[in-house]
């Protein structure tokens, strides 16, 4: 058996806020969701403003990032991303009745080296995006360092 670590609402809360307030900086209404290791949501919330198909793209990012441990931009970035035509996983979008993101939005939260949830942000260009998942990890980063954990800040995760 091994101890795990689980995020709760407290650190979602914390991510969604700091990755709101990014995208209020940005000027640009977002929808922030994040999930526990399995993909399901602990935290989620659409900005006034924001598209009302928001909340379930950001849930998708978030349980592709959380599921698949890596960030969800990564499965189209030519060359050699999984998900391109003629690459390993074309097609994998369709898995999971279509809710496996395989686009800019999704970041899996890693703490101590393990993924323990993912973040999913839906209403910005994929600059915006990252900015706003780099923000949410940061706020994480900085809420448990205090405690000794240490969580990877970064667009490009992979584990």
């Amino acid at each position: 058996m091994k101890k795990a670590l689980k995020l709760e609402a407290r650190e979602a809360r914390a991510m969604v806020a700091a990755a709101l307030a990014e995208a209020a900086r940005l000027g640009v209404p977002q929808t922030c969701c994040v999930t526990d290791e399995g993909g399901f949501p602990i935290a989620l919330e659409r900005m006034d403003g924001a598209r009302v198909t928001g909340p379930q793209i950001s849930w998708n990012k978030a349980f592709t990032a959380a599921g698949h441990k890596r960030s969800t931009h990564l499965f189209n970035t030519p060359p050699n991303g999984p998900a391109l035509p003629g690459n390993e996983a074309f097609g994998i979008q369709w898995s999971f009745e279509g809710k496996f993101a395989v686009f800019v939005g999704g970041f899996p939260v890693v703490v101590d080296g393990e993924v323990v949830g993912g973040i999913g942000l839906s209403g910005g260009n994929g600059e915006q995006d990252i900015a706003c998942g780099v923000a949410g990890l940061k706020a994480l980063a900085e809420l448990l360092a205090p405690e000794g954990h240490t969580v990877l800040v970064a667009a490009d995760i992979k584990k």
